[in-house]
């Protein structure tokens, strides 16, 4: 029969996985760091993957092939619950609350100005991974919340002092991570929390646009829309 796929165009394709995380219908896997249309059965037409490509490498042909496999309608949906958080059994993901004294600004000597300086960490709170944390802890309530792709702590110097301090932390990787389940669990935080503002640091390589994608989607699904910031690091490390 005569209908409507998706195409992939592999020469463009980065390997982010963002289209395979929104085909519910398990039609896009990512083989070999690029995105391959499993089966023609498998892809209803409907191309709720092609505004997720951040290049543009996926596109709606019309074609004859098989019909669309019913029973694959939503079946990441019913195959796959979103994972309980950790159970604090395992010391390294016991929720904590972490308290800060600011100390009183001190004269340095010209010995001590020779040496480099050491900064003290802003975290706030333990965990810190967004699979990890539980949306019930208590230092949610209130927060001015930070939500940052693994690798911009790594490649801004002064990360701390810029975005932890006085914010609650929770990080992510959208091209390594389930990116519906970092969206949902977002929107756990959000509705179980009162969420004073949102910060999301990303990187500028395409593949961590997902994190974007994943907190707009879940202010929408928990219909909570706070004051909302966005910042964008070069893989040198400047600020966009």
């Amino acid at each position: 029969m005569k209908r409507n796929v998706i195409e992939i165009q592999e020469d463009k394709c980065i390997g982010c996985g963002l289209c395979a995380g929104a085909c519910m219908q398990g039609a896009i896997e990512i083989i070999d760091g690029k995105a391959k249309l499993v089966s023609e059965s498998y892809c209803d037409g409907l191309g709720m993957c092609l505004p997720k490509c951040p290049v543009d490498a996926i596109h709606m042909v019309e074609k004859d092939t098989d019909s669309f496999d019913s029973s694959r309608k939503n079946i990441k949906l019913k195959e796959k619950k979103i994972p309980e958080t950790m159970a604090c059994g395992c010391p390294g993901t016991a929720m904590k609350s972490i308290e800060r004294k600011t100390p009183k600004a001190a004269v340095r000597t010209a010995v001590q100005e020779q040496q480099p300086e050491i900064f003290s960490s802003e975290l706030m709170q333990w965990p810190v991974q967004l699979k990890l944390v539980s949306p019930n802890a208590p230092y949610f309530e209130n927060a001015d919340l930070l939500i940052a792709a693994d690798c911009t702590a790594y490649a801004y110097g002064n990360f701390h002092k810029e975005f932890i301090k006085g914010k609650v932390t929770v990080i992510g990787c959208p091209k390594l991570d389930d990116n519906n389940y970092n969206r949902d669990k977002i929107a756990a935080i959000l509705t179980e929390n009162q969420i004073k503002s949102i910060t999301v640091v990303r990187m500028e390589v395409p593949c961590c646009s997902g994190i974007i994608q994943a907190v707009k989607q879940a202010m929408l699904a928990a219909q909570c829309i706070v004051p909302y910031k966005e910042v964008t690091i070069r893989t040198n490390g400047e600020l966009v």
